[in-house]
């Protein structure tokens, strides 16, 4: 309890607070359309492949949001461009309650369900800005925990599309970005970490092999994290033959894994190292993926897999960002925003490879094993890169660096040995 309390007052909890409100409710509305995809797959007859395209699109598209918005936050501020991104998220889900009615236009909506996903980056920074580097991991899992938002989205959107019609849904989500919009604009201070750097520092990270090697486990971490959140709801309704409402449910149980073992990861993260976190996590989200992929009609024994696996998953997204304002300290925002527009570009990966292995093959299993030997060669690549981390911003295991042995190695960001 005593060292929370120090947690707490070494920096700013109402921000925190309003960081994690913020990503919370625009993750929920980044994963709405796979949370509603076997109402809109059933609406318009989707094909396996079609199915995983759609729950894809959101995917990417938010992917591709988060590098410019973290950008844009270095300038504007990461209060301004969080309160900015959630008016645009409000405007999006109006014109899908509006305007959406057929199977383009849906994924024209995903596209725009893309701008809630940029979130993830602003989020981040902002939480953990005003703490120091020995608490960095806890904030950042506190902050980033607010992919608690998949639960909201499948838990509450599946019963609400059956009673109103998943168009309404987002109408719906519209009036609940209401709360995380005053408390952001109420309670959120900008942290004092804020750098006046060339666009050119802003971008070192997409110029050094560890901006390429973060976004590869990341690849794994988040992008399973959300590819597997989204596709969920369809694979137990089409897999299991449940109602679309309890293929909500069950989604929820491992999604609600996830999200509290982020803060888990970030917390080990600082004490245990942030390699040695990812290392287990990987080896676990390999196995779990392996053994689901087998499970056929075991419907229980595939739910408490996909828990453990979420679980993992949860708690490697939370030892990644652990690391990376070690690596980063000075543009933190941007590395994360780089590294995770990169990373959840693999979370596409899953709903087209699940897609394609069923329409061709007639089973998942081979999306599962692609996903898999992916896991097995980011396991290997991290392994061989944390002997060289190890030497130069990170003590044995990935744990921050006590004194000045890290800023004087990596303070500047255009400095970095390993471009």
């Amino acid at each position: 309890m005593s060292d929370y309390k120090a947690f707490l007052r070494s920096g700013h909890a109402p921000t925190l607070l309003a960081s994690f409100l913020y990503f919370d409710f625009t993750f929920a509305i980044w994963v709405l359309n796979g949370a509603m995809a076997p109402f809109i797959s059933e609406t318009f007859n989707l094909t396996p492949a079609q199915k995983g395209f759609m729950i894809s699109v959101p995917i990417l598209a938010g992917a591709l949001m988060r590098f410019p918005l973290g950008i844009l936050s270095q300038y504007i501020g990461r209060k301004n461009a969080a309160m900015a991104e959630m008016g645009l998220v409000v405007l999006a889900l109006l014109f899908g309650y509006v305007f959406v009615d057929t199977h383009n236009e849906v994924l024209a909506m995903g596209v725009l369900l893309g701008i809630a996903g940029g979130s993830f980056g602003i989020a981040l920074s902002l939480g953990s800005g005003w703490f120091p580097p020995k608490y960095k991991g806890l904030a950042m899992g506190i902050a980033g925990a607010g992919n608690s938002g998949t639960v909201l989205a499948v838990l509450f959107a599946p019963p609400l599309a059956t009673k109103f019609g998943w168009q309404a849904v987002y109408g719906l989500a519209a009036a609940t970005m209401v709360l995380p919009m005053i408390v952001m604009a109420i309670a959120a201070k900008e942290p004092p970490d804020r750098e006046h750097q060339t666009f050119r520092e802003h971008i070192a990270c997409l110029f050094e092999k560890d901006g390429w090697a973060f976004s590869l486990i990341y690849v794994i971490t988040f992008g399973g994290f959300i590819g597997l959140a989204n596709f969920l709801p369809t694979y137990f309704y089409d897999q299991f033959k449940v109602t679309k409402i309890e293929a909500g449910q069950l989604t929820m149980l491992a999604t609600l894994m996830g999200s509290a073992t982020r803060v888990l990861g970030g917390y080990v993260s600082d004490r245990w190292g942030g390699i040695n976190t990812l290392t287990a996590v990987l080896c676990l989200v390999v196995v779990t993926l392996v053994i689901c992929g087998t499970m056929g009609q075991q419907l229980a024994v595939t739910t408490l897999l996909f828990m453990l696996c979420f679980a993992a998953l949860g708690a490697g997204n939370g030892a990644l960002f652990q690391l990376v304002p070690l690596r980063w300290p000075l543009a933190t925002a941007v590395a994360g925003s780089m590294i995770g527009e990169l990373g959840a570009l693999g979370g596409g990966f899953i709903p087209n490879a699940m897609g394609l292995s069923k329409q061709h093959y007639g089973t998942y299993f081979y999306g599962f094993l692609a996903f898999a030997l992916l896991g097995v060669a980011v396991l290997v690549m991290m392994r061989v890169m944390q002997l060289r981390w190890t030497r130069t911003w990170a003590e044995k295991g990935g744990r921050a660096r006590t004194g000045g042995a890290m800023s004087m190695a990596y303070g500047s960001q255009g400095s970095a040995t390993s471009r």
